[in-house]
């Protein structure tokens, strides 16, 4: 297998891991800081920017980025619409998306633009070596579709931006004409990423062009790269496509006053921009083909050993991907009934766009700091008084951060949703455990000094662009469910099952896959991850204590704790935005007294992670600390929110009478204290719950858990967002509920059993059915049809269809009969 060379940081690492054995405190602060070291080298570059088809960019808030754009150009009217840069829902594609990614090697996207007739592909790695995180490349490849045109023209445009300080140019010859015959050069510096060039090659010899219309104008011979040269105003680089017709539309304008309105070049030679190239801080890169295509964009770092070549491309894209299927075959093979090619293929495709769809963000957000009264939603009436206040404030720009993160769909949540992420990780702690707690960790440094992190990160005016202003604003009183601790309790699992291992002689490969794993399999590590930020969760826990506290006093609530009791802040009549289940139907009117069971069950999930987390760091008072809260309001639970004539979970809030009473919505909101964890094996309200769900009249479909029961009066009405849907990441909770308790002895364990197999084989069936019919993974998915629907390519929660697939295959239980 072919390598630049082994990275010295992953030497280092290796080393420190072998000689922690003496477990002196220099050698474990050697192992830790190398760790990260080259943890953050393997992470360094990365397609990051998850709103594009394809865009290139480092962890570096202001450093070097590059992408993508192209169109079909064989008319002149429309021409426009025709170029692709941000993923769009009504570009006409026929799908999109990664193949195979590992986000320390590279992968391969494929993007079927019907649109514009033709399919490409994009075959990314990444090469280590070096200071600055290594090098990378990627080939780009076109044909036309089978409806398109053997020859139509495509026009494809690189480009490449530098923001902050340093320099790019593109290398000249003296005695250049117009055009480049063969590679385009780009050269560079910046302090982060030190000398680097970007080699634009030609591709091979089959590549074919058009024929310049007007062959007396020697400067358009279409057989050459263009390139233009511009320096503007950095605050604008991101708006690459805005900057491509700016130039386009000058070039035109020249183009019909030489030749006139009725005898204009053909559309491929119309659309071209100036050549121009130099110095500049943005360069764009265009070239003209006709039929089959390919080329690369090779970016080497000065500090490697040596540059990258094409010849270097074509070994890795073939290595990464063998390594790829070994890696995914290895840690999260689909498992029986669902152990054949095509779910394999699927399964990879499906992590791989969850994996290839992370980002990192940098900018500032918007937030109102008005702290008005109105938010304690004390009054009755508060939903109006807030909406008001809202109306009135002016929020304030926050100061500039940075986030690493999935994003829930490429083209319409290019960014960090808080209750997402942690469904998010499930998949991606599994195939890459110090992946998912890098940015576990990212995350928690977003956190104000109260202890709020906000619960949709739109970082910078790039994040605006694809968000209706009234929507930017955060508010600092509203809460999100707080799934990152559900990822972390995973992450404590695996600890759990995991020993230290002693280390061997290992090639490049092999320690890109220890990177993988190095905080699990070796306690020191993950001791020092969760320690250097566990005062962050602490207050973020409180803030949620604090902030989210439901009133049994004040109406004589018997409980046995007058305390745990939650409720979220930020509803309006019809809406709970902030509990991530939007439209669920809740108390008529709002009242300040209400109680809700879905929080009080995060609360109880989060307190028993935060529990076991100090267990770990040996914390003893905090551990007696955090049983206490996690008793209590497992009781309350029960004391608040049990409904003894409904048999089942429901909120609570003030009725006329100024009594409590008990809202009754069977469906998702019901089964939260069951499927975060919180009811005991032994538990009364276990039965009635697996009944509840498993009833074709209230939740059962043969596509998934309706998110609300069939005998519901709001059953499918007004937005009907999740009011019937099937939602991949709560069947998802359902699914390893089930599981569990199918896998502990007890009297529900063979209804839970048939029930967790049959719900695996229908949701796993049905988004593969859709995936193979629409080329999409789908937002949500219909509970009478299966048909995937409101936003598609997303790829986020929905990818834990590949944690369903590798879940064990539970076969029902032998009977007396089967026995004979």
């Amino acid at each position: 297998m072919h390598h630049l060379g082994v990275s010295f940081l992953l030497t280092t690492l290796l080393y420190a891991i072998g000689t922690i054995a003496s477990q002196d405190p220099g050698d474990v602060s050697v192992l830790i800081k190398e760790a990260a070291r080259a943890n953050n080298q393997s992470l360094l570059w990365g397609p990051y920017k998850p709103n594009l088809y394809f865009g290139v960019r480092p962890r570096i808030a202001k450093s070097l980025s590059a992408g993508l754009m192209w169109a079909k150009v064989d008319y002149f009217a429309n021409a426009q619409d025709n170029f692709r840069h941000t993923c769009e829902q009504n570009e006409g594609m026929a799908g999109y998306g990664w193949d195979e990614y590992d986000i320390r090697k590279g992968g391969r996207q494929t993007i079927h633009d019907a649109g514009n007739t033709l399919d490409l592909t994009i075959d990314f790695i990444k090469v280590p070596g070096g200071q600055h995180g290594g090098s990378w490349g990627f080939r780009v490849k076109g044909v036309p579709r089978d409806d398109g045109k053997a020859d139509q023209p495509v026009t494809m445009i690189f480009y490449t931006a530098l923001e902050g300080l340093g320099n790019l140019g593109v290398k000249t010859d003296s005695d250049k004409v117009s055009g480049f015959k063969g590679d385009v050069k780009l050269q560079g510096y910046s302090s982060e990423l030190g000398d680097f060039s970007i080699d634009v090659t030609a591709g091979p010899e089959s590549n074919q062009h058009p024929e310049s219309y007007h062959p007396a104008y020697f400067e358009k011979q279409l057989d050459r790269t263009f390139v233009q040269s511009l320096t503007l105003p950095q605050e604008h680089l991101w708006q690459a496509k805005g900057i491509l017709f700016s130039q386009m539309k000058s070039e035109v304008e020249r183009y019909i006053k030489e030749y006139g309105q009725e005898n204009p070049p053909p559309p491929a030679q119309l659309f071209t921009i100036k050549d121009e190239p130099g110095e500049g801080n943005v360069h764009l890169v265009q070239k003209t083909f006709q039929g089959p295509f390919e080329f690369d964009v090779l970016f080497s770092s000065g500090s490697a050993s040596e540059p990258l070549t094409s010849e270097i491309l074509t070994k890795e894209v073939e290595s990464n991907s063998l390594l790829f299927s070994e890696t995914f075959d290895r840690v999260l093979p689909p498992q029986a009934p669902f152990n054949s090619e095509k779910y394999s293929k699927f399964s990879k495709a499906m992590l791989s766009n969850l994996i290839g769809g992370i980002g990192f963000f940098h900018g500032d957000d918007v937030v109102d700091r008005s702290a008005s009264p109105a938010y304690e939603e004390e009054s009755e009436g508060f939903w109006e008084e807030t909406a008001e206040a809202r109306a009135a404030v002016e929020p304030v720009l926050g100061d500039a951060k940075d986030l690493f993160t999935c994003v829930p769909s490429r083209p319409f949540f290019p960014r960090g949703f808080l209750w997402d992420e942690g469904f998010h990780l499930m998949p991606v702690i599994e195939y890459d455990t110090d992946l998912a707690l890098e940015i576990i960790k990212s995350w928690f440094h977003l956190m104000d000094e109260d202890g709020w992190i906000a619960r949709e990160q739109i970082l910078g005016v790039e994040a605006r662009s694809k968000v209706p202003p009234e929507f930017t604003i955060q508010y600092p009183h509203y809460a999100n469910p707080p799934t990152l601790f559900m990822a972390l309790e995973k992450f404590m699992d695996k600890v759990k099952s995991n020993k230290s291992v002693p280390s061997k002689s290992l090639d490049n490969d092999d320690m890109i896959e220890s990177l993988r794993s190095a905080t699990v399999r070796h306690p020191e590590l993950s001791e020092a991850y969760l320690r250097s930020f566990y005062p962050l969760l602490k207050r973020h826990y409180f803030w949620y204590r604090n902030t989210q506290r439901g009133d049994i006093k004040s109406y004589d609530r018997e409980a046995f704790s007058t305390k745990e009791a939650y409720r979220w802040r930020g509803r309006s009549v019809q809406h709970i935005l902030t509990s991530g289940i939007d439209d669920y139907p809740r108390a008529q009117p709002p009242h300040p007294g209400e109680l809700h069971v879905d929080l009080i069950s995060w609360m109880g999930m989060m307190t028993r992670t935060l529990r076991r987390i100090a267990e770990t760091l040996g914390e003893k008072d905090d551990v007696e600390e955090f049983a206490y809260y996690e008793n209590a309001i497992t009781r309350n639970i029960d004391d608040l929110h049990w409904d003894d004539k409904e048999q089942t979970y429901c909120d609570a809030t003030i009725d006329a009478f100024e009594e409590d009473v008990h809202v009754c919505h069977k469906g998702y909101i019901s089964i939260f204290p069951f499927i975060t964890g919180m009811l005991p094996p032994d538990s009364p309200r276990i039965k009635p719950i697996l009944d509840l769900i498993g009833d074709p009249e209230e939740l059962w479909s043969d596509y998934g858990i309706r998110s609300l029961s069939k005998k519901d009066k709001f059953y499918g009405t007004d937005e009907n967002y999740w009011r019937s849907p099937i939602w991949m990441n709560i069947n998802y909770l359902v699914l390893k509920s089930l599981y569990d308790t199918a896998t502990v002895s007890g009297s529900h364990q063979e209804q839970a059993r048939e029930m967790y197999s049959q719900l695996r084989k229908n949701l796993v069936e049905n988004v593969f059915r859709e995936w193979k019919k629409t080329g999409f993974a789908w937002e949500q998915y219909n509970p009478e049809t299966g048909n995937g629907q409101r936003t598609q390519h997303f790829t986020g929660w929905t990818s834990m269809v590949v944690n369903m697939m590798s879940m064990p295959d539970l076969p029902a239980a032998k009977t007396a009969h089967d026995e004979l």
